[in-house]
């Protein structure tokens, strides 16, 4: 068995247990142990301000992310200043194999390049580029356990359910991407952040090849992969496109890599590491607070606008059962761009709410569109919309925020509506992404164990498998989301009974499936078993 390559040795004298992990671990540290603060285990109080009328109310709002800073050391590492007690701290830490060197390094002298290819791999959702691509691309969504989350007992009911629940939402969506132009602009922006990030990495004495890859359209992933694997890359970068990290977005894509690099031997070894979100990152927060300052400025009244961030939702259950820090990590994000703002002498009121629910299940609130008619009744007449999780225009923000969203608020009393844009190819974002892929470059390490032991612990948290562990602790056998009826039902009456639902549904493709007979065969929803 070959011995793991050595991580540089930590000096002796530092053995602070509030260090923050840098921000990207690498799987060369995996000897050392290290007392991980989740974003889940610390709550504190923070402002958040709603307008009521004409005047604004402040209400507290526990963020978990509000109980420690990044701060940058002279040689690269991110630490963090603790801003609760130490007893506190010790009893919320969890106790996890971590991934990171727990001292200051001083990473100066060491060459990031070399002889070695670098390869930034970009991971996004995907959308369908025609309308011919709907119904196959909500397959592909659907069909993936961490969008729709059946018990394992059933799971091999997950293709067929993906292909009624795909062919029954096709039409409606359809119609969302026609309204649009015919297809989601996401590649085609995606692609452009690409060759962005590639000249920004040049200009910084940094050459490297970006790819794009796809959780649910082409160019998927895999499809990525085999390119990287041509061009001879021997230091890979991994960007997931989303801010804040959730299971479902960022947790899925990583899930699909790591059963990629256990299956070739060439990936196995090649030197890599993810940063699995950068939420927190300065000019990812300047970016954010130039683009809203800008828009604001098109009020007539820019001090009386309510800003209002939009994040795209997930099930509750993700958050409250499967410890997903989605919502931490939102709060938090949305708290830093409003302490920018607050520098620059904007100091709004501003509110956070969750769009895109689908289906009768609990899923993060407040609600997009029942906040927006709160806030109408309230008296709020100049609203700016502010899509926080999205870094590209498409479906969500194109059609559901400025179309439909839009035609709430007019209807609801709101009288002036604006809308801040994705980032897209904002310079100070690219350039920004550019400084998180250099500064991960000194924690890039090679895992050059046997293929057993590699394949038992590929690359642990901050990689992929055990960051998904820690975030997503029951991902496999998580219960789906409990189902929320109006006619007052309690809950764990809703609970069981909606178990019971699901049950009989899956029972009935079963017999759908195995028979080759039934009504969805004949609607044609599914294809006949020949």
């Amino acid at each position: 068995m070959n011995s793991p390559i050595p991580s540089p040795s930590p000096p002796s004298s530092t053995s602070c247990s509030y260090n923050r992990p840098p921000p990207c671990l690498t799987q060369s540290a995996r000897n050392f142990k290290f007392p991980l603060l989740l974003p889940q285990a610390i709550s504190t109080s923070q402002k958040m301000y709603r307008c009521s009328g004409g005047h604004v109310e402040s209400s507290t709002n526990t963020n978990p992310l509000k109980n420690y800073v990044l701060g940058r050391s002279t040689s690269g590492w991110f630490e963090t200043q603790p801003l609760v007690s130490e007893q506190l701290l010790n009893r919320r830490m969890l106790q996890v194999e971590a991934v990171v060197t727990p001292t200051v390094q001083d990473f100066s002298d060491t060459p990031l390049i070399g002889d070695d290819k670098i390869g930034v791999l970009l991971l996004n959702l995907g959308g369908p580029e025609t309308l011919e691509d709907v119904q196959p691309f909500l397959f592909n969504l659907f069909a993936d356990p961490d969008i729709i989350r059946l018990p394992r007992l059933f799971s091999f009911l997950q293709r067929p359910l993906a292909q009624f629940v795909s062919v029954l939402r096709a039409p409606k969506s359809k119609e969302g991407y026609a309204s649009i132009g015919g297809g989601s602009p996401l590649r085609r922006i995606t692609d452009a952040q690409a060759e962005e990030l590639r000249k920004a990495l040049s200009t910084k004495n940094v050459p490297a090849k970006v790819y794009v890859g796809m959780r649910y359209w082409h160019p998927f992933t895999e499809e990525a992969i085999e390119q990287i694997k041509r061009d001879g890359i021997t230091k890979l970068v991994v960007l997931p496109l989303y801010p804040q990290f959730s299971i479902s977005t960022s947790g899925s894509s990583l899930r699909l890599l790591e059963s990629i690099f256990r299956e070739d031997e060439y990936l196995i070894n090649m030197q890599h590491t993810v940063i699995p979100s950068w939420y927190q990152r300065e000019g990812y927060i300047k970016a954010m607070a130039n683009l809203i300052e800008k828009e604001l400025k098109g009020f007539d009244f820019p001090d009386k606008v309510m800003i209002f961030f939009s994040a795209h939702g997930v099930p509750l259950a993700y958050v409250e059962e499967a410890g997903d820090p989605y919502k931490a990590e939102m709060e938090e994000c949305v708290d830093l761009i409003m302490e920018e703002l607050e520098k620059r002498k904007i100091i709004n009121a501003y509110t956070l709410a969750y769009q895109s629910r689908v289906g009768p299940v609990e899923w993060l609130k407040p609600y997009t569109d029942e906040t927006i008619v709160e806030l109408g009744k309230k008296g709020v007449r100049s609203l700016l919309a502010v899509p926080i999780s999205f870094v590209s225009e498409h479906i969500e923000t194109l059609e559901e925020i400025d179309v439909e969203y839009k035609e709430l608020a007019l209807n609801s009393g709101i009288e002036k509506w604006g809308r801040v844009p994705a980032l897209g190819t904002e310079p100070t974002f690219i350039s920004d992404l550019a400084d998180a892929v250099i500064e991960s470059l000194p924690y890039v390490g090679a895992m050059a164990v046997s293929n057993l032991e590699a394949r038992q612990s590929l690359v642990p948290l901050g990689s992929v498998e055990e960051l998904l562990a820690a975030y997503d602790s029951q991902r496999r056998e998580l219960p789906p989301p409990v189902i929320v009826w109006e006619w007052g039902w309690t809950k764990s009456a809703e609970t069981w009974n909606g178990r019971a639902a699901m049950l009989a549904v899956l029972l009935l493709l079963f017999l759908e499936v195995t028979t080759g007979e039934g009504f969805l065969h004949q609607w044609g929803i599914l294809p006949l078993v020949r």
